[in-house]
């Protein structure tokens, strides 16, 4: 928790810099990547990433992603075996998180890990958490910058109204480009889908020239995003529906009639793009009953509707 107002960096040499330095100092810092905001912390400093979970509000039982420049720096926290060798050398710098053993003497914070024998680790590609890590020049553990539980952000702005004065700084890097989270592969003895997310799972099974196994979501998640009710705005939530109610606002897909569109085209890149920011629209608009068009369960579609399932899951 912060004093200090926060501070609103720019995406250039100063700002970066800056950004820096609060991290080298054990605060917190958000910055955009192609996904969502992250909210990042020295992943090696006990206290800054408790700040991680005091000011999201976060279960200290949900492990966070690591964020490092490269393959390279990434090899030097966890241990690759040719599965994970395979996927990083195809999709990263990208929206893919691999969670891989731990090695020993990482210096990665346990609650990082949340006491787990494994590391998420991801390469970001967005130019502005690239500057940063370089400056910063060691692991950034960065869930998304948003409270426990509710929408993700995808600008500065929604940063600024979930978290605040929370944290210390937002580095404005503009609009997230995906627009949901990273997808999550475990690569153990059996490549397993932890999450899905912005790499279509069949670009995944096509390198590895097999199927990815399934993980249901545990009661002790074994990476970010498995909890049941996650990226929930104010209003309830209901799901494939042809005709809302008339108390229910409609989240549309395709050409229907509806007060916010993910896609009037049925474009599913441009919905996952809009998705987190259409949600925090209808906070805005004050919308108590949500209904959703139904949604092509397909490529970046199946990682819409994870997160849709999540935000209309019962809420604890």
């Amino acid at each position: 928790m912060t004093k200090a107002p926060l501070r609103i960096l720019q995406p250039d040499t100063a700002g970066l810099t800056a950004g820096a330095a609060i991290l080298q100092d054990g605060g917190l810092v958000s910055f955009p990547t192609e996904t969502v905001y992250g909210l990042g912390a020295d992943a090696c400093n006990d206290r800054a990433v408790a700040g991680i979970y005091a000011a999201k509000g976060r279960p200290s039982f949900n492990p966070l992603i690591v964020h490092l420049q490269t393959q390279q720096d990434a090899e030097r926290y966890a241990y690759f075996n040719d599965d994970a060798s395979r996927l990083a050398a195809a999709f990263w710098p990208g929206a893919l998180t691999l969670v891989l053993p731990l090695r020993e003497q990482s210096g990665i914070s346990k609650l990082v890990t949340a006491g787990l024998g494994t590391l998420a680790i991801r390469v970001p590609d967005h130019p502005v958490a690239q500057g940063l890590l370089r400056a910063f020049g060691g692991p950034v553990a960065a869930p998304s910058a948003n409270p426990s539980g509710r929408i993700s952000p995808t600008t500065a702005q929604h940063v600024v109204d979930g978290l605040n004065d929370k944290i210390n700084a937002v580095i404005d890097g503009g609009a997230c480009a995906v627009g949901v989270e990273s997808t999550i592969v475990s690569c153990g003895d059996t490549p397993t889908l932890l999450r899905a997310g912005g790499v279509p799972i069949e670009a995944l099974e096509a390198c590895l020239g097999r199927p990815l196994a399934r993980s249901e979501n545990p009661k002790t998640p074994v990476a970010p995003g498995q909890l049941a009710s996650h990226y929930a705005p104010k209003g309830t939530v209901r799901l494939d529906v042809v005709t809302p109610r008339h108390d229910e606002v409609l989240l549309g897909f395709g050409p229907v009639d509806a007060a916010l569109n993910l896609s009037p085209a049925g474009d599913l890149t441009e919905a996952a793009a809009r998705l987190f920011d259409c949600l925090h629209q209808l906070d805005a608009m004050g919308a108590t009953a949500i209904a959703v068009s139904p949604i092509p369960d397909h490529g970046l579609g199946r990682a819409i509707n994870d997160r849709l399932r999540r935000a209309a899951a019962p809420r604890g």
